[in-house]
């Protein structure tokens, strides 16, 4: 009995690999059970037995693409928690950035061919996953600033921070995925992370400054340089 259960959970991670690697290099529509069941040495049955349909093996696969991601890139960047603020910044900053330059991140490529081609299957799931992350680097905006999470300031500093780091790497990643395309300067990005990250820390914590010297009334803790 134990047996059979270990190949069954074999079975159903094998699944869940080789369907993350489809769907990303082809999308739902183009991606077929069959040449799933066949990279993952599986007969076309498990897939109805493990997950019902190939619908829910297509968000399945989502989230395991999603969560390896983040078991090798910790949201915290393995930044302690009593580190200072911009250190703590600066490992979430590094952290999203070298998952979206790891061409074994298939979560970005499976979400890039749905924003491509919708079919609105993985919007619960992506919205409940990364709205964890966003909270995470939102609560620490909160604390270079010292203001509320509903501040203004805050959502808007949030939001340029993400635009700052998946802009740049996410446009680099498509474009180096597809053949044919000319080069441009946001390639030789994939290779710079560390100074990517550098930058977009700097950058932050400079503006993060700034608005705190426009409110000195309202703030009582050092951000660093």
């Amino acid at each position: 009995m134990r047996k059979q259960r270990s190949d069954g959970q074999e079975t159903r991670q094998n699944l869940l690999t080789a369907a993350g690697e489809i769907f990303a290099a082809k999308g739902f529509r183009e991606t077929t059970i069959a040449e799933i069941c066949k990279q993952a040495e599986a007969n076309t049955a498990a897939v109805s037995y493990h997950f019902g349909s190939k619908e829910a093996l297509y968000v399945e696969s989502w989230r395991y693409a999603f969560t390896r991601s983040l078991s090798i890139y910790p949201p915290d960047g393995g930044i302690p928690a009593e580190a200072p603020a911009e250190e703590r910044l600066h490992g979430r900053i590094r952290a999203i950035m070298r998952r979206i330059t790891d061409p074994q991140s298939h979560d970005f490529d499976i979400f890039h061919k749905e924003m491509a081609n919708p079919t609105g299957l993985l919007a619960t799931a992506t919205q409940e996953s990364m709205e964890q992350i966003f909270k995470g680097l939102t609560l620490l905006v909160c604390e270079l600033l010292d203001k509320k999470p509903d501040s203004q300031e805050v959502q808007l500093c949030a939001m340029s921070i993400r635009a700052q780091c998946f802009g740049p790497l996410l446009h680099a990643r498509c474009r180096k995925s597809v053949q044919g395309l000319p080069t441009t300067g946001f390639e030789s990005l994939l290779e710079n992370v560390e100074q990517l990250a550098d930058h977009v820390t700097r950058f932050s914590l400079a503006g993060i400054r700034a608005l705190r010297r426009r409110h000195p009334q309202q703030s009582h803790t050092e951000v660093g340089p």
